[in-house]
């Protein structure tokens, strides 16, 4: 490990990497939570050059060994990435002194580093780890100074150890969280049953585990190995296709189809996965429906929790609510459609009450009557959304704040970066009633984690266009609680006179009812142009956003377009257009710096998607500040500062400054899928029409892309495309047991 090496030697064993030895000479900049650094190194052939990448506990003085990449930084040049290392520990008394005067071990400054090594020399290591009490015989170390250092020691030890073992499996960031989780333990549990990994460990799949588990020599049909893979099973069913459960014999057949094991085997582990209550199950139509623990807890929890709603709140009289709507009605100077009138009237006289329906059909005439009903009787009524685009336009809509369900139920992390909901069964929200918008959105775990913290006796409503793209996380709880036929459900049909005279709006029913749209009406707000190929579908979308469209509407209108992919992949999907879009829109210019993080170079000037939602993040607008930055909020790069590592980004004029380290919570966003437009609308869409995944080109995601649009849809393409999306009624299967327990009564 401590053999000098030849500068910039490449790696025999991984494609393209360079290694380079020397020691640390300046620690520019270092990142406590994630290890990033950037140092300046003196290489084996006295060049000093500088190195960045996740390297923990790096301290000036240190020989290393780094295995990366060089890159080009804008402002300062060349740099080398790291993309893993090797501490090698410094054997003379000069370079031992250097690096403990470094700072590197906290307890130890320049003085109490001279003392340490004029004592003991060349042993000061050995003394440090494994003779704490010796330290203690210095001036200035007290006994529990000596046993902080020797921990600190030990520790850096440890991770020195891990980042060795796992630097041929995973990354400089992995190995960190591996570390932090299981400390000097981390290496004999991963050698012992790598595929704990997967279960513990974010980030490591079931498919890294796998191949580190067969490089360890591990048998193939080890139990470890099955019952880990019948999980990670379930995990990615619920996580690419919605699924809450799979069927026994579908899971033990897929299982021993991924583990090329026996079927028998598996079977066997799931039973004793069963028996362990590791894996649970349920029975619907004679079959057998096997779920991960914590998924089928709350799936059981909704059920219950929702039964409970129902029967604890005390709903209104017909007469007080005829007498509210009237008053309504009046001060409003309207009067509402009979559907309006019965989804008010059943969300006064219910515990639980569902709303759904299309564009234009009144949903939120509904939503703020209610609200004037609800607080003129002194009730407190929460709104929220899934989304903080979807949060603030419920908030236009109604004059009222509307939050994320995640803030309304003040998300935190604990100190293993878990999520954790400080409201929750024992710290109930204090509202009557608690507005659920964009309600198809919501997945089992998240609407698990609402019911724990509303109150029996509260209103729970829930809003939403059942027939829209469902949740991206497992299950599908607006369309479970429709198809159980257990609460009060409204959908709204009518479309209003001042919403008919919007193809926009009339196309979408058309959609949704398996009609083809009006694609030929010339000056309306729904247009249709023919386009071949992909490459001239693409380029005649860069076309109307750079030229055509400003044209006609006026620069402004570039800031008011949204390009709604079905796919993220082909020639149309949103990678391709993203490049091309970032190329035409806001191409390379001396006057821009950029910053390429992994394969994406970020410029000033462009825009980029929020693609989770982070709390943390602090923002400032019009002298005011705040935080949090949610899934789904588009904004725009203002500045790139490479030194400080930070990135400025205008999110609807709040201004956040982003650590480098965060640039993974960042998508491009000129080009977004209709998924990621879920719970958002744009003034104009512009809509490719290609061939893609067959599963993508259905029904119901072409009506969801149609309704982001608030005052023009434009589809580029094949009419075919079209054509056959509106005749692909094929609904996503997702096996689910909301329904089922509802109907039969499991949640009594």
């Amino acid at each position: 490990m401590g053999e000098r090496l030849p500068y910039g030697e490449r790696l025999p064993d991984e494609a393209g990497l360079i290694r380079i030895g020397g020691s640390i000479e300046h620690v520019i900049y270092s990142n406590d939570e994630n290890g990033y650094c950037i140092c300046d190194m003196g290489t084996d052939d006295d060049e000093l050059i500088t190195i960045v990448g996740t390297m923990p506990f790096i301290a000036e003085g240190e020989e290393i060994v780094v295995y990366g990449k060089w890159i080009h930084n804008p402002k300062y040049g060349r740099q080398f990435s790291v993309q893993t290392y090797e501490k090698i520990l410094p054997a003379d008394v000069n370079s031992i002194l250097r690096y403990l005067s470094s700072g590197s071990i906290k307890g130890i400054g320049p003085k109490t580093a001279l003392r340490i090594v004029e004592t003991y020399g060349a042993d000061s290591f050995d003394v440090i780890e494994n003779h704490p009490d010796w330290l203690s015989e210095i001036k200035g170390i007290s006994r529990k100074a000596a046993e902080r250092i020797s921990e600190e020691f030990r520790a850096q030890a440890g991770m020195r150890s891990a980042m060795l073992f796992f630097r041929d499996f995973f990354g400089p960031a992995t190995t960190m969280r591996i570390y932090k989780k299981w400390g000097g333990g981390a290496v004999d549990i991963a050698r012992h049953n790598p595929y704990r990994l997967c279960d513990e460990i974010e980030g490591v799949g079931f498919e890294r585990a796998d191949a580190m588990a067969e490089r360890l020599g591990l048998a193939r049909d080890s139990e470890a190995r099955i019952t880990s893979g019948v999980r990670y099973l379930l995990t990615v069913n619920a996580a690419q296709n919605g699924h809450a459960c799979l069927p026994r014999e579908k899971l033990a057949a897929s299982a021993a189809a991924l583990l090329g094991v026996e079927l028998a085997r598996v079977d066997a582990a799931i039973s004793s996965l069963m028996k362990l209550e590791l894996l649970k199950y349920t029975r619907m139509d004679g079959v057998q429906y096997i779920y991960l623990e914590d998924v089928y807890s709350d799936e059981k929890y909704i059920a219950e929790k929702l039964v409970l709603l129902e029967r604890s709140c005390a709903g209104l009289s017909h007469a007080d609510i005829e007498r509210f709507i009237l008053r309504e009605e009046q001060a409003g100077g309207l009067s509402y459609a009979a559907q309006q009138k019965q989804a008010i009237y059943d969300a006064l006289r219910s515990g639980v009450m569902l709303l759904t329906g299309g564009p234009g059909t009144g949903k939120t005439t509904v939503v703020r009557a209610l609200l004037g009903i609800f607080e003129s009787m002194g009730y407190k009524v929460a709104l929220a959304a899934p989304t903080g685009r979807a949060a603030m336009r419920m908030s236009a809509a109604c004059a009222r704040e509307a939050k994320t369900i995640h803030r309304l139920l003040e998300m935190e992390y604990t100190e293993n970066e878990r999520m954790h909901f400080v409201r929750d069964e024992s710290n109930l929200l204090g509202e009557n009633v608690i507005i659920i918008d964009e309600a198809s959105m919501v997945d089992n775990a998240l609407m698990a984690a609402l019911l724990r913290a509303v109150k029996p006796g509260a209103h729970f409503i829930l809003i939403g266009d059942a027939d829209q793209l469902p949740s991206v996380g497992a299950g599908r709880v607006l369309r479970d609680l429709i198809d159980s036929g257990r609460f009060a459900t409204v959908r709204l049909t009518e479309i209003f006179r001042q919403a008919q005279s919007s193809l926009i709006i009339t196309n979408a029913h058309r959609i949704n009812a398996g009609e083809y749209p009006e694609m030929t009406v010339k000056d309306n707000d729904f247009f249709f142009l023919p386009r071949s190929g992909e490459r001239e579908i693409v380029a005649t979308i860069a076309d109307l956003w750079q030229n055509r469209l400003p044209r006609s509407y006026g620069e402004q209108t570039r800031e008011r377009i949204q390009v709604i992919s079905p796919s993220r992949k082909g020639g149309a999907g949103t990678e391709t257009l993203n490049i091309t879009l970032q190329q035409v829109l806001n191409p390379p210019s001396a006057e821009k710096r950029e910053y390429k993080f992994r394969e994406v170079v970020f410029r000033e000037g462009d825009r980029v998607m929020q693609i989770r939602n982070n709390y943390d993040l602090e923002w400032e607008k019009d002298e005011k500040s705040g935080q949090g930055i949610f899934n789904g909020d588009i904004g725009v790069i203002e500045r790139i500062n490479p030194h400080d590592r930070l990135m400025e980004i205008s999110f609807d004029e709040k201004r956040v400054k982003y650590d480098f380290s965060n640039l993974e919570e960042l998508e491009h966003a000129y080009a977004i899928t209709v998924h990621k437009s879920q719970g958002s609308e744009y003034p104009i869409v512009i809509l490719p029409a290609f061939s893609c995944a067959q599963m993508l080109q259905t029904r119901n995601l072409l009506y969801t892309a149609v309704t982001r649009a608030q005052s023009m849809v434009i589809i580029v393409g094949n009419a075919d495309i079209v054509r056959m999306m509106v005749e692909n009624n094929r609904q996503s299967m997702r096996y689910t047991g909301l329904a089922s327990r509802l109907r039969e009564g499991d949640a009594e």
